[in-house]
């Protein structure tokens, strides 16, 4: 597998994905642990875009794997960490709206809103493609995100959101959609179409809700030609609606007779989701009523019920094969005493309809104020943050030192200051165009020879200020040891010839900040003297003495900083 390229990884869990969603639940498994090896390979190579697109694919594939579920919960919480961490927005959104289809697994409906709000928050502030994609991944990104919100809207029964969302999706695509996108596209907003109308029924918006029927039957035809190209066909040759049973039950259900009963009953027995055989059994069931076959008809839709007894991934599918039940079983009996409790089923219809608008009520609030909030962190991130080099700047510096002065675990705390050799000839000789270059520069080199939890922030001008909690003054100045070898060994062009002189010193007792900083100033101005390119150490506070130097040497460390 390690000699096998990164575009061939991608490829192969696409397969793997289209794959696991129309298949038994044995050879589901034996994709999961496929999926998983591949992941663990793009986790050895560490590209940032190829690690997000892996977790994504071994999430789903567990959440469309019966028993396997609560397995996407840690895959997710990496995904989300990961996306974070390298500023991948599409599949940080993403990872929200796999965490809302977890939820809605897990009946928790409000919270799975909440997800979809905030994966719709970074969507909508989501620009052009970033640097790591070409045009058209970011493009089949974002319209994969968009779907993946989709699908818990269409779930939750929350049908006008779902069709923004969808029509979104599409629109992220319609110009470098191959075959397989415009069939997924198209069977989607059947699924969507079919469940809206089943809906509408229920509140009895007949008109509605037939004219919804139409335009998902119509769309089923449309599909034939894309889908012969797609990676859908289990039958080379055979058409669309003899494989795919939302296709064959929109057919049914726009016009119910005894032609599409031999076609339902085949496909009803063949993998498919829960809320696709409901749509699928509806469908079957209201041609066998036309025909006169009313005992048939109820035995397809309680034989459904019990199957799909313990599942829960799409609430309002599941009212609509009750309902279903309902009403045949009612119109069978024609029992007079039945008919306060319909009166009531009808009343209660009306209500739960009410409560579905305010679901979109919710899900518009929560979006707006995930948005809000996301625009608000970002503003109260560049205000902690240097412009030029996208360090700390001062103000996050005074807040780190209160932090870690007041903390006992990042005690001894180290705190250099730094200072670049013959900047100012770099502003005078060149440009300051040429010395912001300079300082970005050096900021990265600084900044890549320190740990990960040791912060690095802009002082002013061409000064800098490094903390490294529990690294006493030797480890802290090996650090800094590496870092001044490494500006000076900058290429010319990209340096200038800058070194750096450094003060180390360590955090006394009680000490306030501007008390260690001026003792770090002190002790890099002994470095300036001993002619730059170094670092040096002073365990003295100034005006306590003659500092007592404990050395000012060239930087060459070998030893590892902790």
């Amino acid at each position: 597998m390690a000699e096998l390229s990164d575009a061939w990884l991608v490829g192969r869990a696409r397969e793997l994905i289209a794959a696991v969603q129309h298949t038994d639940h044995e050879e589901q498994l034996d994709i999961v642990y496929t999926i998983d090896e591949l992941l663990e390979e793009t986790q050895r190579r560490g590209e940032p875009v190829l690690v997000a697109q892996l977790l994504r694919a071994a999430a789903l594939a567990r959440l469309v794997t019966r028993g396997l579920a609560a397995e996407a919960e840690p895959l997710l919480d990496e995904m989300l960490a990961h996306t974070r961490r390298h500023g991948l927005a599409l599949y940080r959104a993403d990872a929200h709206a796999l965490r809302g289809r977890r939820l809605v697994l897990a009946q928790q409906e409000d919270a799975a809103l909440t997800e979809i709000a905030r994966a719709l928050a970074i969507l909508d502030d989501t620009g052009g493609p970033d640097m790591q994609m070409s045009r058209r991944e970011w493009a089949k990104t974002q319209s994969s995100a968009f779907i993946d919100c989709w699908l818990v809207l269409n779930q939750l029964g929350v049908y006008e959101a779902a069709e923004e969302v969808i029509a979104r999706a599409h629109q992220a695509v319609r110009e470098t959609a191959g075959p397989h996108e415009i069939t997924l596209q198209l069977i989607n907003r059947v699924k969507m179409l079919l469940g809206w109308a089943l809906r509408l029924e229920r509140v009895e918006r007949d008109t509605e809700a037939q004219a919804k029927l139409d335009t998902a039957a119509s769309m089923a035809v449309a599909v034939e030609a894309p889908f012969a190209e797609s990676l859908f066909p289990r039958r080379v040759g055979v058409a669309a609606v003899d494989q795919v049973g939302v296709l064959a039950a929109a057919l049914a259900l726009a016009a119910p007779d005894l032609s599409h009963i031999d076609r339902l009953r085949r496909l009803l027995i063949e993998p498919a989701y829960p809320h696709e055989q409901v749509i699928v059994t509806i469908a079957l069931a209201r041609c066998l009523e036309t025909t006169g076959q009313r005992e048939e008809a109820l035995k397809a839709l309680h034989a459904t019920r019990l199957n799909l007894d313990d599942d829960n991934s799409q609430p309002s599918m599941r009212l609509n094969l009750v309902r279903e039940l309902a009403r045949l079983d009612f119109a069978q009996h024609e029992n007079e005493n039945l008919r306060p409790l319909v009166e009531y089923s009808t009343a209660l219809e009306v209500e739960l309809w009410s409560l579905r608008e305010s679901q979109i009520a919710t899900l518009n609030t929560r979006r707006e104020h995930e948005r809000l909030s996301a625009q608000h962190g970002a503003i109260s991130q560049q205000a902690l943050q240097d412009p030029l080099t996208g360090l700390p700047n001062r103000r996050a510096l005074d807040e780190h030192l209160r932090t870690l002065s007041a903390s006992t675990t990042a005690q001894p705390l180290a705190v250099a200051l730094v200072d670049l050799d013959r900047f100012k000839g770099v502003n005078d000789e060149h440009s300051h165009a040429e010395g912001d270059d300079v300082l970005r520069v050096v900021a990265s080199t600084l900044r890549d020879a320190l740990r990960g939890d040791d912060i690095v922030a802009r002082y002013g001008g061409d000064e800098f200020v490094a903390l490294l909690p529990g690294a006493p003054v030797s480890a802290a100045k090996q650090a800094l040891g590496r870092a001044v070898t490494a500006v000076s060994n900058l290429p010319h062009h990209l340096s200038h010839g800058v070194t750096l002189s450094i003060g180390l010193v360590s955090l006394r007792p009680q000490e306030r900040p501007d008390q260690v900083l001026s003792r770090a100033d002190a002790a890099m101005y002994q470095a300036k003297r001993g002619g730059g390119n170094q670092v040096a150490t002073a365990n003295v506070v100034p005006g306590e003495g003659l500092p007592a130097w404990a050395d000012a040497d060239p930087a060459a460390a070998e030893e590892e900083h902790p």
